[in-house]
């Protein structure tokens, strides 16, 4: 029998170009990609927001958070993962919502199977991470938070 104590639960989240980890306890659940609407002027990194559990939630952009051009992926292979936030805003802002490019995968990884790698990061990536030689980007949980606070609010 395996000893799982040293080791993390975590889920790799496709992302347009690039993957996300982040631990599976992060993660409130994973919902299929409703076709959601940005209101009229919003951000570039809003992609909309979505009913659920009967809250309203804004579902970020990573991509364009990050710098880069907000993509929403075709056919059925796009996902929103729900978050827990764990920020000074929680109490406002209990969840927020990616939308990824692919359905997340799970993995179990040791502290020997992550390194992390200098590279440019993004303003939404915390730290860019080898994880048993691909590449990974833990995203900055915090600023993506504050862009869930901004949209709660506008």
């Amino acid at each position: 029998m395996n000893d799982n104590t040293d080791t993390l639960s975590c889920v790799m989240i496709p992302m347009n170009g690039r993957q996300l980890l982040l631990p599976n306890v992060s993660i409130a659940e994973v919902v299929d990609l409703a076709s959601t609407e940005a209101p009229a002027n919003a951000p570039e990194w809003l992609a909309g927001k979505l009913e659920w559990r009967g809250l309203y939630l804004p579902v970020i952009s990573y991509d364009a958070a990050n710098g880069g051009i907000a993509t929403v992926p075709g056919g059925n292979r796009g996902r929103i993962v729900v978050l827990n936030t764990i920020g000074d805003h929680h109490s406002r802002v209990p969840f927020m919502a990616l939308v990824t490019q692919g359905i997340p995968s799970q993995t179990r990884l040791g502290e020997e199977q992550i390194k992390r790698i200098e590279g440019d990061t993004g303003s939404a990536d915390l730290m860019r991470v080898d994880v048993d030689g691909e590449t990974a980007f833990i995203p900055d949980l915090d600023f993506l938070e504050s862009l869930a606070l901004q949209a709660s609010q506008g």
